[in-house]
């Protein structure tokens, strides 16, 4: 409904909460958490609170966010990611019970460029089930390498010793 509304304004979800958050005011999720935009509430902690999403890739697609507006999971504390967590899996069991199943893709967009569309902390909880049309991390860049390619072990530890790991 609310990018239905957006649509009719003519106004981009992605520039409105760039916008909100460069001004200071509220991005989407921070004004459901508000209670000012009305949101179909699956589960809810002391500092978390999970929905659905208006534009669900299957049924049951939630959203589990945390109270509050953060863009990105590093910047989170350790309590804040632990309590944000212990609400993903307080959503699979309900999820589990109602759609029958024990799989889920969780899915984390941190940042615009990883295809963020509102600047908040944002877990997606996607129950699975048989014929559902949804595909693995593979189908997300059909390019890449599939699974049992020659793995080029030289280079991964190039990278690793360059970012500072271990090969």
């Amino acid at each position: 409904m609310i990018r239905q509304i957006i649509r009719i304004i003519g106004v981009n979800l992605k520039r409105l909460n760039f916008f909100a958050k460069s001004m200071g005011g509220a991005t989407l999720f921070e004004k459901i958490v508000a209670g000012e935009i009305p949101c179909h509430r699956v589960a809810e902690g002391e500092n978390w609170l999970a929905f659905l999403d208006i534009f669900p890739r299957s049924p049951g697609h939630t959203l589990v966010i945390p109270k509050q507006g953060i863009q990105h999971l590093s910047n989170l504390s350790t309590s804040q990611r632990n309590e944000l967590f212990d609400g993903v899996c307080q959503v699979e069991t309900i999820l589990s019970a109602h759609f029958n199943t024990t799989d889920f893709t969780i899915c984390i967009h941190d940042g615009p460029l990883a295809g963020q569309e509102v600047p908040h902390v944002h877990v997606h909880v996607i129950p699975r089930t048989t014929g559902d049309g949804g595909g693995t991390l593979q189908s997300m860049w059909p390019s890449a390498p599939a699974m049992g390619a020659q793995a080029d072990h030289a280079a991964l530890t190039q990278l690793a010793i360059r970012i500072g790991g271990e090969y």
